[in-house]
């Protein structure tokens, strides 16, 4: 195994603490945009850009492969610099000593030293941050039951995740930003992984910023969704506001279709849509109607993303019968 993984974003050296600004958002773009550039051309992973995720909040960051979701977390940390616009964290600018203090980035391949122990692992990022917090790093990891003097090649993926999410944690972020960190644990491990950062988040009042494509997980513990299509914002609020804007419905496929469809889908002669209500949760017709979850209303965005998508290509299957409205 190798011992020379890519350097780890949570173990960079952290000058100073972020000194928030009063009501200034956890994470803030202003007209950003970032361009990759290569042989085949340039390519805009993110453009024109613009929200600001509340402090104190878990914000689901949610869109398809390439949406430009890991690219937004590697500008907030300043793994990547802005092609335009910019990235403010706690009101202060990415890369700045203020903003790099306040931020933890747990990445979705949690870059380790196999050969190092869990105890050796803790020491040596301990060396690189002036405000490390070595006993709650320990406590973390203790409350996995995995020995400190465990060798990190020899632990399981979601061991791993535990120790990786102690040096983010070690840092004491007022942000952190958490990268696919359930994409290789299974259901069980993925629980019990939540129940501990939940934990986390209320004993630190932190910030959390969690991209994963694990929707029921984002349903019990996201408040607020940002959700990224093809390098733009397509939606961002509160999940209970988002909740309510929305609503289920389900009738006759020959009815005509009220306006404001996000997505539909008919199976048979029965049509299911998702439909933006704006709070009043009533649609004209005879229509049966319920209450979205916030899995429901993901979901419809993003199938109304890949049915534009499929239409766009002549392809698009004969069930979609509506898209972003």
């Amino acid at each position: 195994m190798s011992e020379s993984p890519s350097p780890t974003p949570q173990a960079a050296a952290t000058p100073q603490a972020a000194a928030a600004t009063p009501q200034a958002p956890a994470l803030r773009a202003r007209g950003l945009g970032f361009r990759f550039r290569s042989r085949a051309g340039a390519r805009w992973a993110l453009r024109d850009c613009e929200f600001a995720l509340p402090a104190g909040r878990i914000t689901a960051l949610v869109g398809p492969n390439g949406a430009g979701k890991t690219t937004l977390f590697h500008l907030a940390t300043d793994l990547l610099r802005p092609t335009e616009g910019a990235v403010e964290v706690f009101g202060h600018t990415a890369g700045t000593p203020e903003a790099r203090g306040g931020v933890a980035f747990l990445a979705q391949d949690k870059p380790l030293y196999p050969r190092y122990t869990v105890e050796e692992t803790l020491r040596l990022v301990s060396r690189l941050n002036k405000r490390w917090d070595h006993k709650g790093a320990e406590d973390i990891v203790r409350a996995g039951d995995i020995p400190l003097s465990a060798r990190v090649g020899t632990l399981s993926g979601g061991e791993r995740t535990r120790v990786a999410l102690a040096l983010a944690m070690g840092r004491r972020p007022g942000l952190l930003l958490l990268d696919e960190p359930l994409a290789d644990l299974d259901p069980l491990v993925r629980e019990e992984f939540m129940g501990t950062l939940m934990a986390e988040v209320l004993d630190r009042e932190l910030s959390v910023v969690l991209s994963s494509h694990v929707l029921p997980d984002i349903e019990h513990s996201c408040d607020y969704v940002l959700l990224l299509k093809d390098g733009h914002i397509h939606l961002a609020g509160d999940a209970d506001e988002l909740r309510a804007t929305h609503t289920l419905i389900k009738g006759r496929a020959d009815h005509p279709v009220p306006d404001h469809v996000v997505h539909a889908r008919t199976s048979g002669r029965q049509l299911t849509a998702l439909v933006r209500t704006g709070g009043s949760g009533t649609v004209p017709g005879d229509w049966a109607t319920e209450s979205p979850t916030l899995e429901d209303v993901l979901l419809g965005h993003l199938r109304a993303h890949a049915t534009a998508d499929a239409s766009a290509a002549g392809t698009a299957p004969s069930t979609a019968e509506g898209a972003a409205a």
